[in-house]
């Protein structure tokens, strides 16, 4: 992901979100502005006694930052619907409403993904000709990162759904890695055209019939296809996508402690671990979540990025990057343009 530094974006930080608050959203903060974008603004959002003790161990970023007080925060057991009536004045909701008002460009918070996702549609909407907002995160695979959705927002989807989610996926894909065409795969039990549900298959059906011109679409993907570099988007509901995510972060984990034991179960595997551990480091790493971390809740009026609840400093670092990267970058006027150029209503909306 290339960062470009061509106008000063504002970020909104959730700074009470996530199991890691404040340390670790004001930690990957300070890593991003010295790395990568020091001409980057930030307003935290939450307890400013919390907030101000991290800072003073960050005297640049200190001098590059806001704080906006409130001790009101959004639990991670909260229902959507308690957040939405009781959470008006949390740290959650007054960073999202600063997004609506124009005072940032991006949110990014590490808290409840139902009340996030709750609030953030009932605040900023969707972008005309959106149904509905989905949960748009990377994935590793055997040669580049993948643009994985819906990764949990919509449980159950239409088949006009998962076409809105090609284009916007397709968007997102071309924005973060700059891929002119970006080659787009539906998510089925297998590539035969019969096989899968009737949503799926009309799904299918749409995608094509919007044309090369308008979405480079591959077709049918199965789920070992997601990480062999086939596509660059991979188009699911949530339930399936969601599944898909948890396994995969499960199989590196299992993966890892495979890798663990069998180099600590001897002394001669000790001795081989001392020579090739270099290479390991190197594998591990590019199967370590944080570096894929923040989710874009794709189809709002308004750039939110989730991140992973328990990150610490590096993964809320890459979330904050994907963010920066998504406004610099005017990701929502792309979506809008693309929809009104080559969709009407009729097509997008149920």
């Amino acid at each position: 992901m290339n960062i470009s530094t061509s106008r000063q974006i504002t970020i909104a930080l959730d700074a009470m979100g996530g199991d890691n608050d404040p340390k670790a959203i004001i930690g990957g903060a300070n890593e991003f502005i010295k790395e990568h974008a020091p001409n980057a603004k930030f307003i935290f959002f939450g307890d400013q006694e919390k907030i101000s003790k991290e800072l003073n161990i960050c005297p640049f970023l200190a001098k590059n930052c806001e704080i906006f007080h409130t001790t009101e925060v959004v639990g991670s057991n909260e229902t959507p619907s308690f957040a939405l009536r009781n959470g008006k004045k949390s740290s959650m909701r007054l960073a999202i409403d600063a997004v609506k008002s124009g005072q940032v460009d991006a949110i990014v918070s590490a808290g409840n993904t139902g009340a996030l996702m709750a609030m953030s549609k009932i605040v900023l909407r969707t972008l005309v000709g959106i149904d509905r907002p989905a949960i748009c995160g990377i994935v590793p695979t055997v040669n580049k990162s993948c643009v994985m959705l819906d990764m949990g927002a919509n449980i159950e989807c239409a088949a006009n759904n998962l076409m809105q989610f090609g284009i916007m996926g397709s968007a997102f894909a071309s924005v973060v890695y700059n891929i002119p065409n970006p080659k787009v795969g539906l998510l089925n039990v297998g590539s035969e055209d019969i096989k899968g549900s009737d949503a799926v298959k009309q799904a299918s059906k749409l995608l094509k019939e919007l044309g090369e011109d308008v979405i480079n679409f591959y077709g049918f993907v199965e789920g070992d296809d997601i990480f062999k570099s086939i596509v660059d988007v991979v188009v699911t509901d949530g339930f399936s996508g969601n599944i898909s995510l948890k396994t995969a972060e499960g199989t590196a984990y299992l993966c890892r402690e495979f890798m663990k034991r069998s180099f600590s179960s001897s002394i001669i595997s000790k001795l081989g671990y001392l020579f090739a551990k270099k290479s390991i480091k190197k594998t591990f790493a590019s199967l370590d979540h944080r570096y894929y971390n923040g989710a874009m809740l794709i189809g709002l009026d308004g750039i939110v990025v989730k991140s992973h609840g328990s990150s610490d400093y590096v993964g809320m670092c890459t979330a904050i990057k994907t963010a920066y990267n998504l406004a610099q970058n005017n990701i929502n006027s792309k979506i809008s343009n693309l929809i009104e150029e080559n969709f009407t209503d009729s097509i997008l909306i149920d």
